[in-house]
């Protein structure tokens, strides 16, 4: 008798544990939205994949911003996403934009990642979910994919919620040529 309960409920429990999993803009437990265009940009304390803690209003000012969220390190879509970033790199430039990654990895972790595949970027370390929540897209075991780009105005100035890895480089490079406009 007690297996065809857990035969009747494991079904219900596979998707709700499964849906908790995936990495959301934003969860059920902190009910913020992410920053829309117009927002001022979050202004905190950040620790980057040199080990240093800065604080990340000291990349405003100089010119776009772009900060992109990615679930994981050394995974395979993040991995496309960040080497294309890498291999566009000089667009970046040109555009003079600075390009920060965010995931919860560790430092240790970026280091690796930054390493092996040769990023000229930095990477931001967020344990905490601080700079996640600050923009309003914390997940819960991972960062979701998400990029902004923050103006010389230290403003919102584009957002991405649905960002595609394999595209993902031309479409916030395109964003930048937009604002340079």
């Amino acid at each position: 008798m007690k297996f065809q309960q857990i035969l009747t409920f494991a079904p219900l429990f596979i998707t709700l544990f499964g849906l908790a999993l995936l990495p959301k803009p934003c969860m059920a437990e902190d009910p913020t939205e992410p920053l829309k265009p117009g927002d001022p940009a979050p202004k905190l304390e950040v620790l980057t994949s040199k080990g240093e803690t800065v604080p990340l209003q000291s990349f405003y000012g100089k010119g776009p911003v772009v900060i992109y969220f990615y679930p994981k390190d050394d995974t395979p879509g993040c991995t496309t996403e960040a080497c294309a970033i890498r291999d566009d790199f000089a667009a970046f430039r040109d555009l003079n934009a600075t390009v920060l990654g965010v995931s919860y990895d560790t430092v240790e972790s970026h280091r690796k990642f930054i390493e092996k595949y040769n990023l000229p970027f930095l990477l931001l370390s967020d344990k905490e979910k601080k700079i996640s929540k600050a923009f309003g897209v914390k997940g819960l075991l991972m960062a979701p994919r998400v990029t902004f780009i923050i103006d010389k105005d230290q403003k919102i100035a584009w957002v991405n919620l649905k960002v595609n890895p394999q595209t993902h480089s031309q479409e916030v490079r395109t964003a930048l040529a937009k604002l340079a406009d």
